[in-house]
């Protein structure tokens, strides 16, 4: 069996497809996150992780900017196609 390969979200280059595995935040942050539909399971897509722009993922349709503080927070790993 092969192990996935976890990473920080702000690690992740643009046009991935991963799944969030773990938001490591207080529960403001969470609470957020939940409000935008991103929970441990979800799969979503980057669509741009331009340094020092805006990180722009795209999950359930809706694309959602996210702070480099945010993504850094947040755990995902690669989706299996």
């Amino acid at each position: 069996m092969s192990e996935k390969k976890q990473m920080l979200l702000s690690k992740v280059g643009h046009g991935s497809e991963v799944k969030l595995i773990e938001i490591d935040a207080g529960s403001g942050l969470k609470g957020r996150l939940a409000a935008m539909g991103l929970l441990p399971g979800v799969e979503f897509t980057v669509i741009k992780n331009g340094h020092p722009g805006p990180f722009v993922v795209k999950a359930k349709g809706t694309r959602m900017v996210l702070g480099r503080g945010m993504a850094q927070k947040i755990t995902v790993e690669a989706k299996k196609n």
